[in-house]
C-alpha cells in the first residue's frame, strides 16, 4: 500500500486556514488597544513636529523628490529640478497643484512650507 503524496498539502492548507482565522478573531479582540496605540504614535509625531519648527526642504526633497527627478535632481523620470527656469511662484504652483505628466498635487501644502522648498529648488546647481 502506498502513500497518498496529497495529504501532506490537504494538512499545510488545513493548518494555514486555521491560522488565518484565529489570528483574525485575535486581531478583532485586539482592536481598541492596536488604535490606541496608533493614535499615541500619532500625537508623538505631532510633538516632534511642533518641537522643529524649521522644515527641512532638503530632506523633504530626499524623501518626496528623487524618485522621479533623480538622486541629485538633475533628472529621472521628471524634469531636472537642479538649474530650473521657473519662477518661484511657478515652483510653488507646480509642488501644490501638480502638472501635466504625472506629477501629482498636494505634496506640500503649508505657504511657509512652499516657499522654503521653492527656495531650494532655486539654490541647487
Amino acid at each position: 500500500m502506498s502513500k497518498n503524496p496529497i495529504v501532506p498539502y490537504i494538512l499545510i492548507f488545513a493548518l494555514g486556514i486555521g491560522l488565518i482565522f484565529f489570528m483574525s478573531i485575535y486581531g478583532l479582540d485586539q482592536k481598541e488597544e492596536i488604535a490606541g496605540q496608533g493614535e499615541e504614535g500619532k500625537t508623538e509625531e505631532a510633538e516632534g513636529a511642533a518641537d522643529s519648527a524649521e522644515f527641512d526642504a532638503e530632506a523633504v526633497a530626499q524623501g518626496k523628490c528623487i524618485g522621479c527627478h533623480g538622486g541629485d535632481l538633475t533628472g529621472g523620470m521628471g524634469p531636472a529640478l537642479a538649474g530650473t527656469k521657473l519662477s518661484k511662484d511657478e515652483i510653488k504652483t507646480i509642488i501644490k497643484e501638480g502638472a501635466e505628466g504625472g506629477m501629482p498635487g498636494g505634496l506640500i501644502t503649508d505657504d511657509a512650507e512652499l516657499d522654503a522648498m521653492a527656495d531650494y529648488i532655486l539654490s541647487l546647481k
